[in-house]
């Protein structure tokens, strides 16, 4: 079975609405890459049994992403601060090379410090 290592990244999101058992089976399988037949034998169940909890488990997964895009929607918000830091950057750059604007540089290292919280907490 291939692994889709989205699902890793949407467990993260959404692992809490899965029953235990289906959260627990696709951590083992896509985080601690055990293999079918070796979460089959922790579990006590068959290796078709984990097989199946797991696509349940990823079908269920990628249905919420498409119905919330939360994971969606933090991958751009990261890259956006991303560029938002590096503007700054460029911004103090530009600042420093062409006689230093006292309020550009201090507003330019405010916005750098706060995209960079942003990230941090994300």
């Amino acid at each position: 079975m291939a692994k889709d290592l989205r699902i890793s990244f949407l467990l993260d999101f959404y692992g809490d609405m899965l029953t235990d058992t289906q959260r627990e089976v696709v951590d083992a399988y896509y985080n601690e890459d055990l293999s079918l037949a070796e979460i089959a034998q922790d579990r006590d169940i068959t290796r078709q049994g984990v097989r199946d909890a797991i696509k349940r488990a990823e079908q269920q997964l990628l249905e919420m992403e498409e119905r919330l895009g939360l994971a969606r929607r933090f991958q751009e918000i990261q890259k956006a601060l991303t560029l938002i830091c590096d503007c700054a950057l460029a911004i103090q750059d530009f600042n420093e090379q062409n006689g230093r604007v006292p309020g550009i540089d201090e507003n330019a290292g405010k916005i750098l410090e706060c995209a960079q919280e942003i990230s941090m907490e994300a």
